[in-house]
This record gives C-alpha cells, structure tokens and sequence, in this order.
C-alpha cells in the first residue's frame, strides 16, 4: 500500500511537533507543589486515590487514542492506494454459435443456451460471436471479447424460448412479453412464404460470413451448429455444400443434434461434418463439457499479452482505526470527565 501525497504527514507532524511542547512545558510548570491547598487528608483517602488511579489510566488511553486518531486522519489525508494490475491476453480463436430456431428445435436451444453459458465463462481471450436463423440469418453478437454481453443474449434467447411456448401469458407483463415471443422470430422468418423455413444450408452459409478476414490464416475458426436438421423449405444451398464452403475458407464444425432427430436427417448432418472435418454430437447432459474439450484441442495460438495498472484508493482499514479511535475518545473523555 502506498501514499498519494506523503508529504501530508511530515507536515502535520511538523505542526504537532510544537504543540507537544507546549504541552510539556505547561505542565512541567506545575511538577512539584500543589494547585490547592490543605489537600493532605483527602490524598490519602483510599476513594482519592482509586479515583486518581483511575484518572491516570483513562488519561494515558485517551492520549494513546487521540495520537492513533491523529495518524489514522491524517493517512486518509494522505490517500493511501494500492496498484492492481491487469493481464488481457489475446488469442487466435473465433468462435460462432449458429442456432437453428425453428420451433422444431426450442427444446435442444432452450436446453443449449443454459449450456453455452458455462462454455463463454470458459473463454479467455477469444472471440464469441451468436447467429440465428430459419427462413433466413440475423446476427445477434458479431465477434467480441465482451462475454458478459454474449450471455445476456443468450438469456434473451432462453427468455424467448419460454414466452413463446408459455401458455399463460397472463403472468408476464405484456409489453416484455410481446417483445419476447418476436425476439428469435424478427427477421429469421423473411421470405418464409416463397422459400420455406428451416433453410438449414443457407443458414450454416451465412454464419460463415460473419467470420472478419476470412481468407487470413492466423486465427481458428469455430462454428458451434445446432439443428435437427429438417429441411422444410428451398434453400439455395444443401447442408453438404455450406459444409464444404466452411472447409474451404478454414471453418470447423462442431454440430449439435437432438436426441429426436430423425435417422435420416442425422445421417446427412454427419455426412455433412465429415466434409468438413468436424465433430457432431447428439444433444445430452454432457455434451457441452465435450465440446469445451473437442474446442480446447483446436489450435489456439496468444496474438497479445497486454498489463494494464489500475491505482484503487484503499482508505478502509485507515478510516476503521478513525473511527474506533474517536469512539474510544468520545468513551473515554467522559470517564475522564467525571
């Protein structure tokens, strides 16, 4: 712990310093003899002296109090701080969740953000980015570091999720509610009547492009992939084939699947991973931890190590003395007094 302005306490004590011997010498003028006179019988009465006793004690702590008080004042004067440093590190690993939210899946997405919050308090330094999609994608988090924001959105996922299959809508208030049941649905259900929903390639597609520089080589690229994987409409692209455009510009698919999920559909999507060299996984209690160490094991290499001091005023020890010196003082004096 250090002082903003040490000098304070030289000068207080310079200021002190004279008033001690004033002290001293005001009572040195009074060491021998007697104030009053004919006080011989009351001095050797046993009251007298358990009060002069007493009196000596009381004032020896109130002086001790007074000075511990004065020294306690004046380092908060002084402002005592102490110097925290911070080290952000920085590393070359993207990572984007892709959410199908299709009604189909509500279940494996409302069971997947509870989830996914444990994986982003998991993430130190990398970026996490979330995209949602049906007929067509909405970017929800672009890539970022701030992670506390990524698991507010999730929240509002979960929240969505919940009102929109609640029925009893009347519990909840009806403006959040209204907002709520349309924050997955706003924009991911454009062109829903021409093309369909469920556009499932053209969603793992467009989650691609949200990936910055994508042709560079210095960062791995993540896409976590849920869906059921049931095709309800005309996409332009088949899951296969944004599979293999992920593979191309350097992507790696962690897909996750239903329990519920036809045998079909998931033949297909783990057709589609094994284009593009990732991973799928069928949706359980220990998925998540699975996929934190299938991530893990992806290449993740430090861009940037940078500290960061930060000076906090730490004044509460010195103010806890203050105050139990002036409590004792305030105690003390009356004892004193009497």
């Amino acid at each position: 712990m250090d002082l903003r302005y040490p000098l304070v306490i030289v000068g207080i004590l310079l200021l002190l310093f004279p008033y001690f011997l004033f002290v001293r010498k005001k009572r040195r003028k009074y060491s021998s003899g007697s104030k009053i006179a004919n006080t011989f019988f009351l001095k050797n009465t046993d009251y007298y002296k358990r009060r002069l006793r007493n009196y000596k004690i009381f004032r020896r702590l109130l002086l001790a109090l007074f000075v511990v008080a004065i020294f306690a004042a004046t380092a908060l004067i002084a402002r005592p701080y102490e110097t925290i440093v911070t080290v952000e590190e920085k590393y070359n690993r993207d990572i984007i969740l892709c959410m199908d939210t299709s009604a189909s899946v509500d279940d494996l997405n409302l069971e997947l953000v509870n989830s996914l919050s444990n994986i982003v308090d998991k993430l130190h330094g990398e970026r996490f980015g979330i995209s949602i999609f049906n007929s067509s994608s909405v970017t929800l988090v672009p890539l970022t570091e701030d992670y506390e924001y990524a698991k507010t959105i999730l929240g509002n996922i979960k929240k969505s999720i919940e009102y929109y299959e609640s029925m009893d809508y009347s519990s909840f208030d009806i403006d959040e509610y209204l907002y709520m049941i349309q924050y997955i649905q706003s924009g991911t259900i454009e062109g829903a009547a021409t093309r369909g929903s469920s556009l499932i390639g053209d969603g793992l597609a467009s989650c691609t492009l949200n990936f910055p520089d994508i042709d560079s080589k210095e960062r791995t690229r993540i896409i976590i992939f849920s869906t059921d994987n049931d095709l309800a409409g005309k996409p332009l692209l088949t899951t296969a084939q944004a599979s293999a455009i992920a593979k191309k510009k350097g992507i790696k698919i962690f897909g996750i699947s239903p329990e519920l999920t036809s045998n079909q559909n998931l033949l297909e999507f783990k057709q589609a991973m094994n284009i593009n060299g990732g991973k799928l996984y069928t949706y359980s209690s220990g998925t998540t931890d699975s996929i934190v160490q299938d991530i893990e094991q992806t290449t993740k290499t430090k861009l940037e190590e940078r500290s960061e001091a930060k000076e906090r005023d730490v004044p509460l020890i010195p103010y806890l003395i203050l105050l139990l010196g002036v409590s004792g003082i305030v105690i003390l004096g009356r004892k004193v007094a009497k």
